[in-house]
């Protein structure tokens, strides 16, 4: 006996890879529903093999639904999630919703599977941000051995980020310079993003932070220690899916870089590709795809005491969103639901 699945925003960049890696992982679906919006009625979408036709997110029924895997977006998720949780349909949100709420746990599982238990106060689980995912899988293991006081991360965002809209944008204004009559203003982003870099993701915020810088801070504070002191950067890159991040992490104990290193090769959801030489390291179009959180250029920091460096890249798409959120539907299955 298996589960009844719904994937909301089926159509989309997040929702197409929810479907993609329900069916990779061979999740026990007994039967599946693709939804969309009214104007993406009757698109198909696939799901291993088959072929699903979306239907209509407005007028769906989530009564008898064992859990929701929604990427629909904040406004819409405010307005269908209350629905399907009242149905007793299990939501899995990767939208910014209720990651902070207090009653709806945050939830990387590498990092802090015990919390889906928290679920059943609104029946809803929270998926991070996609630059939180992949940090605080590469933060636990150090964390956990030599407690970590503060980090410093510089993130290379791609502009899958920003949806289809973002990459649409960077393909076409990557033509467009090629061809000086072809004229692509930037609408997605604030600047051109094509041969660029922007230091700006979401809005700013009184202090100077942008709510993208925020997010990290608040996100890893709640899923991994409040304890933790982190300073953000956030900056979108002309890259189509991966984001990498710059990571400096100060501990509270001596941690030396092959320990650190040894650590991080055992830890679950990390591989460790690490040489000091010629392409010793991993970029974002070689992590495309796959399931891991990649970490490389592993070195002490010798400015400060008990400081490491590294370098940290994973696929958005997936350990940013939607692998973490079929994880959190694995270990709701396994530790509450227990079907299939």
């Amino acid at each position: 006996m298996g589960y009844k699945i719904v994937v909301a925003g089926a159509t989309g960049n997040v929702g197409r890879e929810m479907l993609n890696i329900l069916a990779e992982r061979e999740f026990p679906v007994d039967e599946i529903a693709a939804l969309a919006s009214r104007r993406s009625l009757g698109t198909e979408v696939s799901f291993g093999e088959r072929t699903l036709k979306t239907q209509d997110l407005d007028t769906f029924d989530f009564t008898g639904w064992d859990i929701a895997l929604f990427a629909i977006g904040s406004d819409a998720t405010k307005i269908y999630a209350p629905k399907a949780a009242k149905a007793g349909c299990v939501v899995i949100d990767n939208s910014s919703l209720y990651r902070y709420d207090p009653d709806v746990p945050l939830v990387v599982p590498e990092v802090n599977a015990e919390a889906v238990l928290g679920y059943a106060k609104k029946n809803i689980i929270a998926n991070p941000n996609c630059s939180t995912a992949q940090m605080v899988v590469a933060l636990k293991p150090l964390h956990d051995r030599a407690r970590i006081k503060r980090v410093v991360v510089s993130t290379y965002q791609s502009v899958s980020g920003a949806g289809k809209e973002g990459m649409d944008e960077l393909w076409d204004q990557t033509k467009a310079v090629y061809n000086p009559t072809d004229d692509k203003p930037a609408k997605k982003f604030t600047k051109q993003i094509a041969f660029n870099v922007i230091p700006h993701i979401d809005v700013f915020l009184e202090d100077g932070q942008t709510k993208e810088e925020w997010k990290m801070v608040a996100e890893t504070k709640k899923i991994l220690d409040p304890k933790i002191k982190l300073t953000a950067t956030c900056v979108r890159v002309p890259v189509f899916v991966g984001h990498s991040e710059a990571i400096n992490i100060e501990f509270e104990d001596h941690l030396d870089e092959a320990e650190a290193r040894d650590i991080l090769r055992e830890a679950p959801g990390i591989m460790v590709i690490d040489k000091r030489e010629n392409g010793g390291y991993v970029t974002p179009i070689e992590c495309v795809g796959d399931f891991a959180t990649f970490i490389s250029r592993i070195r002490q920091d010798p400015t400060i005491d008990n400081g490491i460096n590294l370098w940290c890249v994973s696929d958005n798409l997936r350990k940013g969103a939607a692998l973490n959120a079929v994880q959190i539907a694995e270990v709701l299955g396994q530790r509450v639901l227990k079907k299939g």
